[in-house]
């Protein structure tokens, strides 16, 4: 099959479309056909290497996949069925895994990251408890787009932070993929949104997206702005995943009793945080990782009636994934980049 490898952290450059062997089934594994990738920050940091993450060589990255199915060594999955794929990966036997939190898998990883080899291909493989059936009315690219952005975004807002109707939501950094997610949900579900980013075209798309209000975090204060748009109350819940760029911003714009959640650190993963204000003004601050196949299976369900919807910024073929990579680089896209197989 043809993929896009790299045999060496480093650069857009690194990635080579290429010749691979393609995968082997074992029992209870599915081979899809990949007709669709979406790209993610984690591809970026699986490229150019992280402390004491090991990335066996040559890799495929790409966790957000859509395809069809074209064999199986499962019972019971129906060949030529539209499919995306569950990011995450699990054990299925552990006390989390029967719980219902695979998230929390002690052997939980993501498709095209540390142990497995992702969509940046023709071919992947997973277990069949990975697949999700998708509608004929929905694409491909829009299906890749949508697991691992909207699922860390639900997980964030439902299960961590556990939002409720009316309720204010701060959102940083629009126009990512976990931004454009959370924007949608907190909105379908009752709350005020702020949202925060760095052009007037990406504050403008937002509000479309359903945010109230907008911050423009390269020309204004991020917790300044959201003393005075909630009267000095400042808001219930707030999505971060940018960093160290926004960390203590993100806390002083919370209200008393407010909910930190973060899935990320893009920009460092170092904060300093007040710990007066923390117990005084009585916090909470949650770490937040991916999401259950249960939440995923939910929240596809407001995907798949049209309440939500992957905001695609660009597609390109397969073998341009290095300028996709440069695009994600650059920080200029709104929504999701998009690999397209043929």
């Amino acid at each position: 099959m043809w993929a896009v490898r790299f045999h060496q952290h480093g650069g857009p450059d690194v990635l080579r479309y290429e010749e691979a062997p393609e995968p082997e089934l074992a029992p209870g594994d599915v081979l899809v056909r990949v007709r669709a990738c979406a790209l993610n920050h984690l591809d970026l940091w699986a490229r150019r290497g992280l402390p004491n993450v090991r990335i066996p060589m040559p890799h495929i990255s790409g966790s957000d996949i859509a395809g069809e199915v074209i064999g199986s060594a499962a019972i019971d999955v129906a060949i030529g069925r539209r499919v995306m794929l569950q990011p995450g990966l699990s054990c299925g036997r552990c006390e989390a895994c029967l719980s219902g939190r695979d998230n929390e898998c002690p052997c939980y990883e993501v498709l095209g990251y540390t142990n497995h080899d992702g969509g940046y291909a023709e071919l992947v493989k997973v277990p069949v408890e990975n697949l999700i059936s998708i509608p004929d009315e929905i694409d491909f690219v829009h299906a890749a787009a949508f697991p691992l952005t909207f699922l860390t975004a639900w997980h964030m807002l439902m299960t961590r932070a556990g939002l409720k109707r009316g309720e204010d939501v701060l959102v940083l950094a629009a126009g990512s993929g976990v931004g454009q997610a959370a924007i949608q949900i907190a909105s379908l579900h009752g709350a005020r949104v702020f949202a925060t980013a760095g052009s007037d075209r990406k504050l403008e798309r937002a509000r479309a997206l359903g945010a109230c209000e907008v911050i423009h975090h390269h020309e204004q204060d991020i917790a300044e702005e959201i003393k005075r748009l909630t009267n000095r109350r400042g808001v219930d819940v707030v999505i971060e995943h940018v960093g160290e760029a926004t960390w203590p911003k993100s806390v002083r714009s919370l209200a008393r009793g407010g909910r930190l959640v973060t899935c990320g650190a893009t920009t460092g993963r170092h904060g300093t945080l007040d710990l007066a204000a923390l117990f005084s003004k009585q916090l909470t601050i949650h770490g937040s990782y991916m999401g259950t196949k249960g939440e995923l299976m939910r929240v596809a369900r407001y995907f798949f009636t049209g309440q939500l919807k992957p905001v695609i910024d660009r597609t390109f073929p397969l073998a341009e994934a290095a300028a996709a990579h440069r695009r994600m680089e650059e920080s200029g896209q709104f929504g999701k980049i998009v690999l397209e197989v043929h």
